[in-house]
């Protein structure tokens, strides 16, 4: 059994302006397949929601932030735990679970904004239901957090960023 982990290590910045037209393709093969690929924003202007204009796209311009991660493997969770220099946030998720699909780009953000205080892991239960079984894992998504390789903390739910952040930031200050 192999678990990765995956950490932010840099960032990059691309701003979305709604008022720039995406380029456009000089040829399609299909009506379906030019609509799918959005190739012109000007597509959207054209759906309706309860007969009025819908657009998928933000009013005003929009900074998305672009994470490399790198991965990192171990033959077991223990080891991981083992072997972890700060304390390990563990997602336990399946693919399948829409609160857990939900929390992947929030738990990318606090990975990024707790880099030097926590290391996050996400465990697919799915994969690896050994794992899962150990701990007692009933509900999606569920996250323990672990210090000195032992469980110090554990919630489920779907949570915000900001909730995330304060809820690992209070367990550790509370218990030192």
């Amino acid at each position: 059994m192999a678990i990765s982990v995956t950490a932010p290590f840099t960032c990059r910045s691309w701003t979305f302006d709604p008022a720039t037209p995406l380029p456009s393709s000089s040829s399609s093969s299909s009506k379906l397949s030019n609509f799918s690929s959005l190739q012109s924003h000007s597509h959207l202007h054209r759906l309706t929601l309860n007969n009025r204009p819908f657009t998928a796209f933000p009013s005003k311009p929009r900074t998305l932030h672009l994470v490399q991660a790198k991965k990192q493997t171990f033959s077991s969770l223990d080891e991981l735990l083992e072997k972890a220099e700060k304390p390990v946030l563990v997602d336990f998720y399946a693919t399948w679970c829409g609160p857990c699909q939900f929390m992947a780009p929030i738990l990318n953000e606090v990975s990024i904004t707790m880099a030097d205080t926590i290391q996050v892991v996400k465990i697919d239960t799915e994969k690896y239901p050994e794992i899962a079984n150990k701990y007692s894992i009933e509900a999606l998504p569920t996250f323990i957090l672990f210090k000195d390789g032992k469980p110090f903390d554990r919630f489920e739910g779907a949570l915000t960023a900001n909730q995330l952040v304060q809820r690992i930031e209070d367990t550790l200050k509370a218990k030192k």
